[in-house]
């Protein structure tokens, strides 16, 4: 299956601003494209753009720029290939005991800013303690959150945390992502953050604009694994452009200074086959 995705988005910065961008395919995705995937930069005034890529500590391709004072916009469009399978579905996957797991996993174990475990351990232990342990027991934690947050774009809070998703009962993938890792991580089970597209590919067409999606991934038996609280449901056509602990790690733009958002577009189709 070919997959054509990308994006414009755009930022008004008053002065020239340094920004740290996660716009990038995931390094794992690269030997899947089919054209270049390049990040294109323009701005208003001309002015030329300075970008350096790095990579950074949770292995995400990442790009370093200076924003000119005006309207800077960043763009790509690629081709991907896809097997067009969904997700995988590991039922007999085993949670690992703690001293079992690589020392690289550890992490993922940890509260963070988005992923408060701190405030959900006690009601995690009692609501999930007697669920058999492994791909069981995140089904059902997924299965809670799906039902247990209405999803509406105009609720989107981006200082929302996992423990003010399950209070709201309302939000955005974010939320659904981040409430599911918590309670992952409350009950000892590795948990991370994932963005990436996520097209309407294999379901009927939904009354939402595109955007980029988030969900996320769990250590079970040797493996990371796809769940996807809000959809509750294998998908289709997933392309990864990052992991991380939660959104702080993955964000699309970090800027440091005012840069106002002044333009969001995003493409995830399927190319129809020839012939």
């Amino acid at each position: 299956m070919r997959i054509r995705a990308g994006f414009t988005i755009a930022y008004d910065c008053p002065a020239p601003t340094p920004m740290l961008l996660v716009l990038n395919i995931h390094p794992s995705r690269r030997v899947d494209l089919l054209t270049d995937h390049v990040l294109r930069f323009e701005n208003s005034n001309g002015t030329p753009i300075e970008a350096w890529d790095y990579v950074d500590g949770f292995e995400n391709a990442c790009t370093r720029i200076i924003a000119p004072a005006g309207v800077t916009t960043i763009a790509t469009e690629f081709d991907m290939f896809d097997h067009g399978r969904p997700d995988i579905v590991a039922e007999h996957a085993v949670q690992h005991e703690i001293r079992d797991l690589p020392d690289d996993v550890l992490v993922y174990l940890l509260g963070s800013r988005y992923c408060d475990t701190d405030r959900l351990a006690d009601f995690a232990w009692k609501e999930f303690a007697n669920t058999p342990p492994g791909w069981a027991r995140v089904q059902a934690i997924v299965d809670f959150v799906h039902n247990h947050i209405t999803f509406d774009y105009q609720k989107a809070d981006s200082l929302r945390s996992a423990h003010g998703g399950y209070n709201d009962k309302v939000g955005v993938c974010r939320d659904f992502a981040h409430l599911a890792i918590t309670l992952c991580r409350c009950m000892n089970i590795p948990a991370r953050y994932c963005t990436g597209y996520l097209g309407d590919i294999g379901i009927p067409p939904v009354d939402y604009p595109m955007d980029f999606s988030a969900w996320f991934e769990v250590y079970l038996g040797g493996h990371w694994y796809t769940f996807d609280a809000r959809h509750n449901t294998p998908r289709i056509g997933r392309i990864l452009m990052a992991t991380g602990r939660d959104a702080t790690d993955v964000a699309l733009s970090t800027s440091f200074g005012p840069a106002r958002l002044a333009q969001f577009d995003v493409v995830t189709d399927e190319v129809p086959a020839e012939g």
